[in-house]
């Protein structure tokens, strides 16, 4: 099976202008921007909740907590938002308020009427629907996460660092996500005199 595609910065501007036009357009923009801007994964985003991301006076963590329930593998982890995230994930709570912290992020319209969480397979279906929309081909809802690790990567972070951040316990399966371009391989060998 090959790998999601890595989007380009331009890709990702082009899918963002896209879902602006979406019935539930700020939603699936944060959905979006939760892989590609904190790297996690579409059954982690299905499972956030608003007590994971706020503090008790409701301003937005810099340390998610993510219960076994709430991640691949039977094990928590801890998500790290940056500050253009958390910025977006206020403005998008502010203007979406719920009834209290177990509430889900995110939020489906089906269900008979009720507002509920997505599971992780529709969430998946979604975000892959908004990518072909966009016309970007090969990108998955894979492609985000893929995309995290391998700029973080790509700006010289340290694998170790990297490999905690995407929540891996392998080394090996961090490096498998990172994705080598040609221009890379030619500033590359130029660094050799």
């Amino acid at each position: 099976m090959a790998q999601a595609k890595v989007i380009t910065d331009q890709e990702l501007k082009r899918a963002l202008g896209m879902v602006a036009g979406r019935k539930h357009a700020a939603r699936d923009r944060l959905a979006l921007q939760l892989t590609h801007w904190a790297g996690m994964r579409v059954c982690e985003v299905a499972a956030l909740t608003r007590g994971t991301v706020q503090g008790p006076s409701g301003e937005i963590l810099e340390e998610w907590r993510l219960g076994s329930d709430q991640t691949k593998g039977a094990k928590g982890r801890v998500v790290y938002a940056n500050s253009k995230l958390r910025k977006e994930l206020a403005t998008y709570l502010k203007a979406n308020p719920a009834p209290d912290r177990s509430y889900p992020v995110l939020v489906s319209q089906k269900g008979n009427g009720q507002r509920r969480g997505f599971s992780a397979n529709t969430l998946c279906q979604l975000i892959n629907c908004i990518y072909r929309e966009a016309g970007i081909a090969g990108a998955t809802s894979h492609s985000g996460r893929r995309g995290f690790i391998t700029t973080l990567a790509n700006h010289s972070v340290g694998i170790k660092t990297i490999m905690e951040l995407a929540g891996h316990r392998q080394m090996s399966t961090t490096q498998r996500y990172i994705s080598v371009t040609p221009d890379q391989k030619r500033r590359a060998v130029e660094l050799v005199s």
